[in-house]
């Protein structure tokens, strides 16, 4: 009788760490089935039309394909993507809110911003980088510089002489120009413009000579030989010009810098459903369609894990933290 006692318990209390041990992952993965029941809001912190529109549009109309929901594109232009960002920040974190931003962005924002509301540490939840987009050192077709290094020289010679475009101080533009700025010595004058647009004409007639720029809006006027480009600054060659060196190769060493293309989910968004997404988001960036498209927009694919998305937010803050201290860099 004391030994069948003895096994009842025993039974009991293997059943018992069964269902313990059991538990934390079947809740977990009944949260992910349920998920999603209704559509999904991506949040585009840029207006309709433009690099990061045009990316969160292809994605969404993908991962709704995939998810069985609709995926709505919100548009939040403006202060730098920081309304879109800081509506991020102040979602549910329940993975029906998302934005598709750049980890450049929200490292920079807190520079140039005092009273931002949010940090992208504490408020974002990376989902997965989408892939990045080629920026280029392009110069005006009639300056006597066919290399980095003779445009180094160039400058060198004639201090004060040469003047760079931007979209706006504080812009990954004007940031790009200062890094250059600070690894070469050159003293080079910056104009700032609101936008690619609107300072495409002036580099094209040689009112201002230098601009470091993503690639696409570029590309006709580099075929047809009215604007060069002298290096890209990622780590390999793009395909869209597989001739021009790297910066590294055109002796800058270290010297890197892309647009970023980012899927955020609100900070504490269940973990579950962030590896849900991220799961989907890399099938979908695995079609070779996709690839190809994003690639005609100049953008390279990368995909991956959060965590690597993470490990890289704080690199990114701390490097252009100190391109900005290092050139006092203030908005006005």
């Amino acid at each position: 009788m004391q030994h069948s006692h003895c096994r009842t318990l025993a039974t009991w209390l293997a059943l018992f760490f069964v269902i313990q041990l059991g538990s934390t992952p079947w809740v977990s993965s009944a949260n992910a089935q349920a998920y999603p029941n209704k559509s999904i809001k991506l949040i585009a912190p840029y207006p309709p039309g433009g690099g990061v529109d045009t990316v969160a549009r292809l994605l969404a109309e993908r991962l709704a394909a995939r998810l069985g929901q609709q995926i709505i594109v919100d548009n939040k232009p403006g202060a730098g993507a920081t309304i879109g960002g800081d509506a991020l920040a102040k979602s549910a974190p329940d993975g029906y809110t998302l934005m598709l931003g750049s980890v450049i962005d929200y490292s920079t924002a807190p520079l140039f911003q005092k009273s931002l509301g949010f940090d992208m540490r504490r408020d974002f939840a990376p989902v997965v980088e989408v892939g990045f987009g080629t920026v280029g050192l392009i110069v005006t077709a009639d300056l006597p510089a066919r290399s980095v290094q003779e445009l180094i020289a160039l400058a060198k010679a004639r201090p004060g002489s040469l003047s760079f475009a931007s979209t706006g101080t504080g812009a990954l533009h004007h940031l790009n120009m200062e890094m250059f700025k600070q690894q070469t010595g050159v003293d080079l004058v910056h104009v700032p413009y609101k936008g690619t647009t609107q300072f495409l004409p002036d580099l094209l007639a040689g009112r201002v000579q230098i601009t470091m720029d993503s690639m696409p809006a570029h590309l006709p006027h580099i075929k047809s030989g009215k604007t060069r480009a002298l290096a890209v600054a990622s780590t390999q060659r793009s395909a869209m010009l597989p001739d021009v060196p790297t910066m590294a190769e055109a002796g800058l060493p270290g010297f890197e810098t892309a647009t970023n293309y980012t899927l955020f989910a609100p900070a504490n968004t269940p973990r579950d459903i962030i590896a849900m997404l991220n799961r989907v988001a890399n099938e979908v960036l695995r079609q070779a369609d996709l690839r190809e498209r994003l690639l005609a927009l100049g953008i390279v694919v990368t995909g991956g894990t959060s965590e690597e998305v993470q490990a890289r937010i704080p690199l990114e803050m701390s490097k252009w933290a100190t391109v900005v201290k290092t050139a006092n860099i203030k908005i006005e």
